[in-house]
């Protein structure tokens, strides 16, 4: 009994923390970067569209910062919303490679055992539209995403 009870606390922590981590830095930033004017020839900057679970069929808002760490490396900083009222931030390194416009992409990321474990993330993105697929042990599906008006 004690042992459940200490499960179900840790559950609604977890919860808790995921609801609410992050939230007010992503934000911040977010409208920060709202100043600057998306560039014609790069992939940086903010991205808003839906993620969409293939397995079970979740789907949600999904905001993302991309920021450019070197010539082949992009840092993607996700802000995903599920059941209108849950939210969940984290951040995938991905290693880049553009030809044209078209910028094609991957990286992974270990979300933790709660939320799934190690994603892999693969994508492409032009200066106006952002795809992603992504893959776990236990979900797979899409993220799509244009810049916000």
């Amino acid at each position: 009994m004690k042992s459940s009870c200490r499960l179900i606390a840790d559950l609604a922590g977890i919860i808790l923390l995921m609801t609410g981590t992050g939230c007010s830095t992503f934000n911040s930033e977010w409208e920060k970067a709202a100043a600057t004017p998306a560039p014609a020839n790069d992939f940086v900057g903010r991205w808003d569209g839906l993620w969409l679970s293939d397995k079970n069929g979740h789907h949600g808002r999904l905001r993302c910062l991309v920021a450019k760490l070197d010539d082949h490396h992009y840092r993607a900083r996700y802000r995903a919303t599920w059941w209108k009222i849950f939210r969940f931030g984290y951040a995938v390194t991905m290693q880049v490679e553009k030809s044209d416009n078209v910028f094609t992409f991957e990286g992974e990321a270990d979300l933790g055992w709660l939320a799934g474990g190690v994603y892999h993330y693969d994508g492409q993105a032009t200066p106006t539209n952002f795809f992603s697929t992504y893959k776990s042990k236990y979900d797979h599906g899409t993220f799509r995403m244009k810049r916000p008006e």
